[in-house]
């Protein structure tokens, strides 16, 4: 019998996700992007990636492919502050923030600040005639990545198809009417680059060309593009300036692009050969085919997670007036739309093997984009993947994590040569050349931080898959970021603790150094070298190698600074009291600690949470569009859903461009402004903490359920220690179905705000969690495991429970 009701609650709970997800999910408009790019939509397999307008008589599609940087290999090191560095630190020290700024420029910088991220070019596609159109309808899928355009033109319906196949790496396009012999159109390609175009008499398009130069670094990739028509009826003509196609039925459009990028120290690449081997294999294939393999592909990742917000349906309303209307509309399932079009991001931009999610993904129309669209590593590139693990897309996360093994190899030169260190470190930029020193100047670049806090990325992923070879093959990464800091931390003289100098907290100063960011000891410093020995003191135990050097860093962990409340009921941002309650600055970095690190707690360190509250409020809400994606995440870890939901509110509101304003644009792309991608991840994981969250020792499921969400269900969610949620739905934010999978087995610790059934499966959690994958720091700090009341105010009741899991095993449990 209670098999029975097991497969009949599965067989629902399937029939409920198809339909609450099936059709929903689009991103649709009734008008053309006409030239606006943050209207356009983008599609991606990864490595190549296009922006589509949908404009009837002039259609444009954006190219670019992953490996078009300016530039070529290249170092930015500058040893010379090597030889000051005593007296730099000595000048900090002193409060002479203005003279250790100005020694620190004349030592450091080294005029190459980053290459830049670059546009391929573009397909145009001219249609006469078509500029009188009717019955306009544009859409991006999200349930199959595939881009669509329909309109009616001179009594014919044209309709336009566009994806970015991952199995088969070509972007295809397909063009079709429903009148036979109706298709009469020229498609050309036009570059920015430093490029040749010409055609073939086979009905193909061909732009080869070389990156841009910067910083004196001369552009070293070689790029080849082909655009290739198959016509079904009709004919084609091939001119100097492109391909003129007449009276055709149907035609089929395959875009193939190559670079000579091997890899960041590499270009000996085949770029010609490489670009018609992925058009020769595509070329072989039907459109149905090539179709069919995109989406199978595609949807093994992306149908992992269902979420669904119940509420009125207003799918049928086009996306840029859901977004206008957000805030003042009962529409759950936008948010939920916007969390999936953040997963379909990810999928799209950041693929294995490839390069990782730059400050713009992969989409970018300028030769020189803001910020150089860069991997800015003081937040924005970690941001992209804090969704990766949790919403089950842990193969996106591998571009980064070899970027970081990267990166511990070129900041090996750069520890020795600037700072004299073991281990490897790198500043607040890199690029696809991987350099390590610093970027932009002092006020933003003196922050040799990345290491530690990329290094996080290493080991959260180990947590969440339980692989011990995984862990090994990073293992080494991880140290060396740890090695650097055990030879540069240096004792400050108020208190002797061990700091790192010179740094600063990301991108702020206080109002005392006169502008000048240099600092030592800085409170988000402090939390990444804890965090980041405490991860490496594991792998040591886990792996069973090191045991010497985790002992040393045990000791020099006790001497890190504490985090500390300051006069204003803050948490500090720096050593000293100096936090201005005025300050509305857009990074919040001393909140690393709450997140998206988990020292601060609820249970365990209540004052300092409520300290992480009060720097938040004085913070305030609105800020650059990344900004409240992070703020959304603070906030659903603060416990406070309705306050998260207000900041994604502020986010998905149109951008105005104007300041730090924030907001989306009409393709939901995050502004800054201008574009930056990281608002989109940042908002993404921050509906997944007020969903679930996987720390401090437990699985706290529905922690930051807002009042708009009253019904819902999720499944998919991934939490540390191979867990999966098969379902969770809740009704007037009380649990009605939790089904839990285990893959790797161990105690399973969850947190709920209702009681539970004590059904012979589930017992009342007391000490500290067994299970490895949930240990909790607690050299500061005791875990404190109990039925009692939060410590801070404003929380609620909770309970706490523990069962036993086996691997591979699914366990239904009960609600009272």
């Amino acid at each position: 019998m209670a098999n029975r009701k097991l497969l009949l609650f599965m067989l629902l709970l399937i029939v409920f996700q198809s339909k609450a997800q099936h059709g929903d999910l689009k991103l649709w408009y009734n008008e053309p992007a006409h030239q606006v790019w943050e209207a356009a939509l983008p599609i991606g397999n990864g490595r190549i990636a296009g922006m589509v307008y949908g404009n009837p008589e002039r259609e444009t599609i954006k190219l670019n492919e992953s490996t078009i940087w300016s530039g070529g290999p290249n170092r930015n090191d500058n040893p010379n502050i090597l030889a000051v560095l005593p007296q730099v630190r000595k000048l900090i020290f002193e409060g002479k923030y203005d003279e250790a700024s100005k020694l620190t420029a004349d030592n450091i910088e080294s005029g190459i600040n980053g290459m830049n991220y670059q546009l391929l070019g573009n397909l145009n596609l001219s249609f006469p005639g078509h500029d009188r159109y009717a019955a306009y309808y544009r859409e991006l899928d999200l349930q199959t990545a595939i881009t669509k355009t329909n309109y009616v033109s001179n009594g014919v319906k044209y309709s336009r198809e566009v994806f970015a196949s991952q199995p088969d790496q070509v972007i295809v396009l397909r063009l079709t009417a429903d009148q036979p012999g109706q298709l009469s159109f020229s498609a050309a390609m036009s570059s920015l680059q430093k490029s040749e175009i010409r055609t073939s008499e086979n009905g193909e398009i061909i732009l080869s060309g070389i990156s841009g130069d910067k910083d004196g670094v001369k552009g070293a990739v070689k790029f080849n593009s082909i655009v290739k028509l198959k016509l079904d009826g009709g004919s084609y003509q091939a001119t100097k300036d492109g391909i003129n196609v007449v009276k055709a039925n149907a035609v089929t459009l395959f875009i193939s692009i190559a670079t000579n990028f091997n890899n960041y120290k590499d270009l000996s690449g085949d770029a010609q050969k490489r670009m018609m081997d992925y058009l020769a294999r595509a070329d072989k294939k039907s459109y149905s085919i090539l179709k069919e393999n995109h989406i199978k592909a595609y949807q093994k990742l992306f149908n992992r997670v269902h979420l669904n917000l119940d509420g009125a349906d207003l799918s049928k309303v086009p996306t840029n007036e859901r977004l206008k209307n957000f805030a003042k509309a009962q529409d759950p399932q936008f948010a939920a739309l916007y969390f999936q079009f953040g997963r379909y991001l990810l999928i799209a931009c950041s693929q294995p093997g490839g390069q990782p999610a730059n400050l713009q993904g992969i989409w970018n129309d300028q030769i020189s984009p803001p910020w150089g669209s860069k991997y800015t590593i003081n937040v924005n590139t970690e941001m992209n993947y804090w969704p990766a693990e949790p919403t089950n897309l842990t193969e996106m996360h591998e571009p980064l994590i070899q970027m970081v093994k990267d990166l511990s190899v070129t900041g090996r030169e750069t520890a020795r040569s600037m700072y004299g260190a073991g281990g490897w470190v790198t500043h607040h930029n890199t690029d696809l050349w991987r350099i390590s020193g610093l970027v932009d100047g002092v006020y933003w670049g003196m922050w040799p931080m990345a290491g530690g806090w990329l290094s996080r990325h290493l080991w959260d992923k180990y947590v969440y898959s339980g692989d011990k070879a995984y862990l090994k093959s990073v293992y080494p990464a991880i140290k060396g970021a740890a090695e650097f800091y055990k030879d540069f931390l240096i004792e400050e003289p108020s208190h002797q603790w061990l700091v790192v100098s010179p740094s600063n907290s990301p991108e702020n100063a206080p109002a005392i150094a006169n502008g000048k960011s240099i600092a030592a000891g800085v409170t988000m410093d402090n939390q990444i070298v804890f965090e980041l020995f405490s991860n490496v003191i594991r792998a040591s135990a886990i792996l069973g190698e090191d045991k010497e050097f985790a002992e040393e860093l045990k000791v020099i962990r006790k001497r890190l600074p504490p985090m500390q409340i300051g006069q204003y009921g803050q948490l500090q941002e720096w050593l000293q009291d100096l936090d201005d309650p005025k300050d509305k600055h857009r990074h919040v970095s001393h909140l690393f600690g709450l997140f998206p690190a988990g020292e601060i707690s609820p249970y365990r360190t209540p004052e300092l949470f409520d300290a992480a509250r009060t720097s938040l409020i004085y913070r305030g809400d609105r800020s650059t569009g990344w900004s409240m994606g992070w703020k959304v995440n603070l906030w659903a870890r603060l416990l406070d859903g309705n306050r998260a939901y207000k900041l994604l509110s502020d986010q998905l509101s149109p951008a105005t461009g104007e300041g730090e304003s924030g907001g989306s644009y009409p393709n939901l792309f995050d502004a800054h402004p201008p574009f930056q991608i990281d608002g989109n991840f940042g908002c993404t994981s921050g509906i997944t903490e007020m969903l679930m969250q996987s720390y401090d020792g437990e699985i706290n499921l529905l922690p930051a359920l807002p009042d708009a969400w009253t019904k819902g269900n999720v499944s998919g969610l991934r939490a540390k220690g191979g867990f999966e949620i098969v379902n969770l739905s809740w009704e007037n934010g009380v649990i009605k179905g939790l089904e839990i999978r285990s893959a790797l087995g161990g105690n399973c610790r969850i947190r709920v705000s209702r009681p539970l059934k004590e059904n012979g499966v589930l017992k009342i959690a007391t000490g500290d969690n067994p299970n490895e994958f949930f240990e909790v720091d607690k050299v500061a700090n005791p875990i404190i495991s109990s039925q009692a009341k939060l410590k801070s105010p404003g929380t609620k009741e909770s309970f706490l429970y523990d069962f036993a899991t086996k691997p591979g095993k699914t366990y239904l449990l009960s609600v009272k």
